[in-house]
């Protein structure tokens, strides 16, 4: 078991260098002036000269990400060109390892702006996930086991009745008639635990996390419905069912169990996903997230906060890909063979 998980961490590692080098290529080998970009559109020749030399745009590609990887590991300082310290001592910057760059458009490094965003949205994704694996999953088993009923219909037909509006309809009906009209819900604005205790917190986050939920919801209550007959018309099931196992026993036991593996694949690469950002749901409900940092990056062309949204989220997808694997071998331990 530690062999697996040894190599699928490596694996994940090799496949992080790879995504870092991908994204700095395709960033920075583009012909724009990536310095003008970085001091703003009054600067002068000169205060261009030094950003690109503060910022290590004047290296090659290759030693940028050089540069950047070793960042991640022991810290960088900006700038790091011992002269630049001495004639402009304002540029002094430390960024504390891992250092994903520094943004000279807000004036602060990226893992400071992403500190301040990553809380938010990796609160709205667990809460988010939360409400739609429970009910996806009991919605799943309950039209599973009422297969040809008015109920299966009846959940089937709802979940993809809900999946066909927008995220964007689903958070802006919430707002106008959830919040102002009918007044059932205050406003929601992101509380911390430490600043408004677990039940302000979740209070806050159940409004702009059930738009998400929503949205995912009918993917798994119709893979749960599907996995749980797939699992029940197999030749074990019927041994177990001609052995006297009760229904509960059979389908909780052995049938859902057997169901598990896909429902925690889609669960990985989904929880991840949304930890880099939901960027809809987050504009809709005005929640300073990754997504909205993402956002507002891009339209400031601010390119080393994009390089490290990108290199998170891709840290977020990978690690969801190791903890996914690992799960399979423990729930089925034919897969540390492979």
């Amino acid at each position: 078991m530690w062999a697996y998980a040894a190599r699928r961490i490596v694996i994940g590692v090799m496949l992080l260098l790879a995504l870092s080098l991908v994204t700095f290529v395709l960033f920075f080998a583009s012909p724009a002036d990536q310095a003008r970009h970085a001091c703003g559109k009054q600067c002068t020749d000169e205060q261009i000269a030094v950003t690109e030399k503060a910022l290590g745009y004047d290296k090659p590609v290759l030693v940028q990400w050089g540069t950047f990887v070793k960042g991640m590991v022991t810290g960088r300082e900006f700038p790091a060109d011992p002269e630049l310290k001495k004639t402009h001592p304002e540029f002094i910057t430390t960024c504390d390892r891992p250092c994903l760059g520094y943004s000279k458009t807000n004036g602060v490094t990226v893992n400071s702006l992403i500190g301040e965003a990553a809380p938010i949205s990796i609160s709205l994704a667990v809460v988010a996930v939360v409400i739609w694996l429970v009910f996806g999953v009991i919605l799943g088993i309950i039209a599973a086991v009422t297969k040809g009923t008015i109920m299966d219909r009846g959940i089937v037909g709802l979940t993809l009745i809900i999946y066909a509006f927008p995220t964007f309809f689903i958070g802006v009906f919430f707002l106008k008639f959830v919040v102002v009209k009918w007044g059932l819900l205050s406003y929601p604005q992101y509380l911390s635990i430490a600043e408004g205790g677990v039940g302000g917190w979740l209070t806050n986050l159940f409004l702009p996390a059930f738009t998400l939920a929503l949205v995912y919801l009918a993917s798994y209550v119709r893979m749960t419905r599907a996995f749980v007959l797939e699992s029940l018309g197999e030749d074990y099931i019927r041994t177990a069912r001609s052995k006297g196992l009760n229904s509960r026993t059979v389908l909780f036991k052995h049938a859902l169990r057997a169901a598990l593996t896909p429902l925690v694949t889609m669960t990985g690469i989904d929880f991840a996903g949304l930890l880099g950002g939901a960027i809809i749901t987050e504009q809709v409900f005005a929640y300073n997230g990754i997504g909205k940092l993402t956002v507002d990056s891009a339209n400031a062309w601010d390119l080393p906060t994009i390089i490290g949204i990108v290199v998170l989220a891709g840290s977020f997808v990978i690690l969801a890909n190791i903890i996914v694997d690992i799960c399979y071998a423990l729930i089925d331990p034919r897969v540390r063979l492979g």
